[in-house]
């Protein structure tokens, strides 16, 4: 079992900078690929950013592609994403997700484990 906890959502002015965390716990959690979504009110869920377990990969959503950049801390087992440039549409609540294979997180397929998400609010 792989437990993920996110943490660092918050309210911001549009423009503006927060930094998410998610942390891994569980015996496998080191060498799963780790990933973000979000889901706002009324719309699906959208991929936003992965990364492979090593570290040496990363991937992003288009939407984000610029302004947001993931990060992994072996050593602390947690995932970063830092988002910069914020814009109102990026309102939603962030879900950290891992799975075995970065290609799995990439198209949004059935990943094996899931956080409880946490809310990013952006206002104008």
């Amino acid at each position: 079992q792989v437990q993920l906890v996110e943490s660092g959502g918050d309210l911001v002015q549009a423009g503006g900078s927060l930094r998410l965390s998610c942390a891994a716990s569980g015996r496998t959690s080191r060498t799963y690929a780790m990933g973000w979504f979000r889901q706002a009110p009324g719309k699906e869920r959208e991929f936003v950013a992965a990364i492979t377990w090593h570290g040496v990969g990363t991937y992003y959503g288009g939407s984000v592609k610029g302004r947001f950049t993931i990060s992994r801390d072996g050593t602390k087992n947690t995932v970063y994403l830092q988002m910069n440039s914020l814009k109102p549409e990026d309102t939603a609540v962030y879900y950290c997700a891992a799975d075995e294979k970065v290609a799995i997180i990439i198209q949004g397929g059935d990943m094996d484990y899931w956080g409880k998400g946490t809310l990013v609010t952006v206002s104008s």
